[in-house]
């Protein structure tokens, strides 16, 4: 018998996470256990050169719904979860880093804000007392700034765009991941920009959160990419390269 059509599917994009993947799925795999909710989990292998996909495949045996989806090489974290968002068949689709910095249990806080909204994302910001581990004051400063940089050049109102701890009503959302274009670490702008951009109604979310050590994230390398990924994101707007469909113009004028 085929497995029923999830309610909620959980994108994990992992590039040489076979360390942490255990941990990780373990824990996504007693929640699921516990939510009774239909849940596939999808685990976007970015090009690792480790363990990463059998670590993954590993626990099939405890999550019925898992699929382990690979990219050809090593794109980015944007390729990733825009390649688990278009493989999920969910009514939500969650995408969480690979570490969950948000502990999976945070979820039920976006699935509740999705009631009245199509995009929910989380928010180290919003309450900074629910962060367990703080990132370093380097980083929380960068962080401020690109954050004001978002807010001065796409005009979103979000002050956490970052957390990679966001769900989306799959349907009506789809057309975003359709049109993203960045790749790496500076995509999470554009799928707010690209949500507003298409009339769809998002909330932010104070979820829990703990910094890691082992972020991916380059504060040379990634950080300079980001901030320009910002500007990029308005050429591409001022270009015509997120075109809107009608439906979507429709619910931008209600």
């Amino acid at each position: 018998m085929s497995p029923a059509q999830p309610d909620l599917s959980i994108v994990i994009p992992a590039f040489n996470e076979e360390l942490r993947l255990p941990e990780t799925l373990s824990l996504i795999s007693s929640y699921i256990r516990g939510s009774k909710r239909e849940t596939e989990v999808i685990v976007v292998d970015d090009g690792s050169t480790d363990r990463t996909a059998d670590v993954a495949k590993s626990f099939r045996a405890e999550i019925r719904q898992l699929r382990v989806v690979a990219n050809s090489t090593n794109h980015g974290k944007g390729y990733s979860v825009r390649h688990g968002m278009m493989e999920a068949s969910g009514r939500i689709v969650l995408f969480t880093d690979a570490d969950l910095s948000a502990p999976i249990e945070e979820t039920d806080k976006l699935l509740a804000a999705l009631a009245d909204h199509d995009v929910a994302i989380g928010s180290r910001a919003l309450n900074r007392s629910l962060i367990s581990v703080r990132q370093s004051a380097f980083r929380e400063y960068a962080g401020m700034i690109f954050n004001f940089i978002v807010r001065a050049i796409l005009r979103l109102p979000f002050v956490d765009t970052q957390c990679g701890f966001k769900a989306f009503r799959r349907e009506p959302c789809r057309i975003i991941f359709q049109q993203q274009r960045v790749e790496r670490f500076g995509f999470d702008p554009e799928l707010l920009y690209l949500a507003r951009h298409h009339g769809l109604r998002s909330a932010e979310i104070p979820v829990r959160w703990a910094h890691s050590p082992a972020t991916k994230v380059s504060m040379l390398r990634d950080s300079v990419q980001m901030f320009l990924d910002v500007f990029i994101i308005r050429w591409n707007s001022l270009l015509g390269r997120y075109p809107r469909s009608e439906p979507s113009i429709a619910r931008a004028i209600d």
